[in-house]
C-alpha cells in the first residue's frame, strides 16, 4: 500500500472503543493507527462533540501522535447545508451532516462511522454522494471500522 490512508473518525468510533459492541474493530483501528498504517482525521465538531465524553474516550484520542484536525470552514458549512437542503439528515443531525462535508472536502479517502441510521447507511450514503457530485465533490467512502481494518492476519 503505497498511499497511507487518511480516515475522518466521527465521534462513535472513539467512545466505540469502550462498547461491547463495537470494541473490537474499534480498538484494531486504533492500533493501526499507533503503527502508522492510517492517518487519523478529526474535525473541530468531533472535538467538541467529545467535550462532554467521558475522560477516558477522550484519553483514547489524545494517544494518537499523528492526528490531523480539520477546521470547520465556510465552504463545509455550505455543503453541510446542502445535504439539509436535500433532506439527508434533519437540522436535529446538523452535525452528523457537518462530519460528511469535512471528511469530503478535506479529501479523507474514508470517513468510519457506528452510526448506522444517519451515516453507513446504504441510502444515506447514495444521497450524501449524490449532492457531493452535483456539487463537483468527489463521492466519499463511508465504512464501519471493520470494514477498514486488515483482520486477515
Amino acid at each position: 500500500m503505497d498511499n497511507i490512508l487518511r480516515i475522518y473518525l466521527d465521534t462513535s468510533v472513539i467512545g466505540g472503543c469502550f462498547d461491547k459492541e463495537f470494541a473490537s474493530a474499534s480498538n484494531v483501528l486504533f492500533s493501526e493507527f499507533d503503527k502508522n498504517k492510517f492517518i487519523p482525521l478529526i474535525s473541530e465538531t468531533v472535538a467538541a462533540e467529545l467535550e462532554n465524553a467521558p475522560e477516558k474516550v477522550k484519553r483514547k484520542l489524545k494517544r494518537l501522535s499523528n492526528l490531523e484536525i480539520i477546521m470547520i470552514s465556510e465552504e463545509m458549512k455550505s455543503l453541510a447545508g446542502k445535504y439539509l437542503k436535500s433532506s439527508i439528515v434533519t437540522l436535529r443531525y446538523a452535525d452528523d451532516a457537518l462530519h460528511i462535508a469535512a471528511a469530503t472536502i478535506a479529501k479523507a479517502d474514508v470517513l468510519v462511522s457506528w452510526n448506522f441510521k444517519h451515516i453507513v447507511n446504504l441510502r444515506k450514503i447514495q444521497a450524501f454522494n449524490a449532492v457531493n457530485l452535483k456539487n463537483n465533490y468527489a463521492a466519499l467512502e463511508i465504512r464501519t471500522p471493520k470494514e477498514v481494518i486488515d483482520d486477515e492476519k
